[in-house]
């Protein structure tokens, strides 16, 4: 399938097609995300934990209103109905809105809690998830295959991208759909850091080199980059500045200053929007399954 949509190369040359040059560049670009150590031990709170009811909210919002490119792929590929199989679901914000058509659901995460949460949800609408805790792929061989394969917003943690690719694509009989932000998630929090801690944070990878090591890996992915409905996603502006100190490193008696730096950087206080979560500007991008 051709891809859609204004994702343009980089235009690196010396990369190639070479999957293996490729693969080794994204690796190298999210180890680039590490925190400097004297920063990270300055705070006793891990900055790259979301609080377990931003995942509940969101999955509570979509499964309310679902909309986007990769629902509707997902949707589409549910036609005739069949199972879905989400991998790094959370509390199911992609797998939940597909359950009129879903003959069977499997969810895999590394968080016991998040699979509890989805499972409630589906369990609220007669659906019983099957549920795997750990880490994809490392616990791919206990998973069975499914007609349509969702991953949603996990890419961007995964260092060794190629056999994570490949399982996703070993168990989907029909196909893949992967959603990420276009730019890195964090990548909005830039400013921020440079204004508390004078540190110039990377910007890559970014969905485009994603879809360059799905070409080189023979894939054929198509694609599409759309527009998140805006919205709040926090119920209030101390929420939000609680996540945000966090991820910053900051300790408790500097929310003040984050939440004027919030507000600075154009967050709405009656309607807070989160600056580092996947943000706005989405890919959606889809290839075919290799499984019977």
């Amino acid at each position: 399938m051709a891809g859609t949509g204004p994702v343009a190369a980089h235009g690196d040359g010396e990369a190639g097609n070479d999957p293996a040059v490729l693969l080794r560049r994204w690796q190298d670009d999210l180890a680039s995300w590490a925190i400097p150590e004297e920063i990270l031990t300055a705070v006793s709170e891990s900055p790259w934990a979301l609080p377990t009811q931003v995942f509940a909210r969101r999955a509570d919002q979509v499964t309310a209103a679902p909309a986007g490119e990769s629902y509707q792929r997902e949707w589409d590929a549910l036609d005739p109905p069949g199972s879905v199989l989400d991998v790094g679901s959370g509390a199911g914000a992609a797998c939940l809105p597909l359950l009129p058509r879903t003959t069977g659901l499997t969810a895999v995460d590394a968080e016991d809690r998040m699979l509890a949460l989805l499972a409630e949800r589906a369990a609220a609408r007669g659906v019983r998830a099957a549920r795997v805790q750990g880490h994809w792929p490392k616990v791919a061989a206990e998973v069975p295959v499914a007609d349509v394969v969702t991953c949603h917003h996990v890419l961007y943690n995964v260092a060794d991208l190629g056999p994570f690719i490949a399982a996703l694509t070993d168990h989907a009989r029909r196909v893949v759909v992967v959603e990420v932000s276009a730019a890195h998630p964090m990548s909005g929090l830039n400013d921020l850091w440079l204004r508390f801690h004078g540190l110039r944070r990377p910007t890559r990878p970014t969905g485009t080199d994603l879809l360059a090591i799905l070409r080189a890996l023979g894939l054929n992915p198509g694609h599409r980059v759309w527009q998140r409905t805006a919205g709040p996603e926090y119920p209030s502006l101390d929420e939000l500045t609680e996540v945000t100190r966090r991820r910053l490193c900051l300790p408790p008696d500097r929310a003040g200053e984050v939440r004027q730096a919030l507000i600075d950087a154009g967050v709405d206080p009656e309607h807070p929007g989160d600056l580092g979560s996947s943000g706005r500007d989405v890919l959606t991008i889809w290839w075919s399954g290799r499984a019977r």
